[in-house]
């Protein structure tokens, strides 16, 4: 059953017991997100680590170490 497919089913439930529908499916996903994210900041403060740029700076580190590696050395 499809995530459409529940939530109509769920509506027409409610509807028949004078309850409130439930929330249409991805209506809270983006403040969700923001959720989780400013929980993982919290978390990086508490454990001392930066809370920004986490992310890029790995990648970033990654990446020198892949081109270095990949450089033609010379004879």
């Amino acid at each position: 059953m499809s995530i459409t497919q529940q939530y109509l089913l769920d509506s027409y439930r409610a509807r028949l017991h004078g309850e409130p529908e439930p929330p249409a499916p991805g209506l809270r996903d983006l403040g969700l997100l923001r959720e989780l994210r400013d929980h993982r900041r919290f978390r990086a403060v508490v454990a001392g680590r930066p809370a920004r740029g986490r992310l890029r700076r790995t990648l970033t580190r990654r990446l020198r170490t892949l081109a270095r590696r990949l450089r033609p050395r010379a004879l």
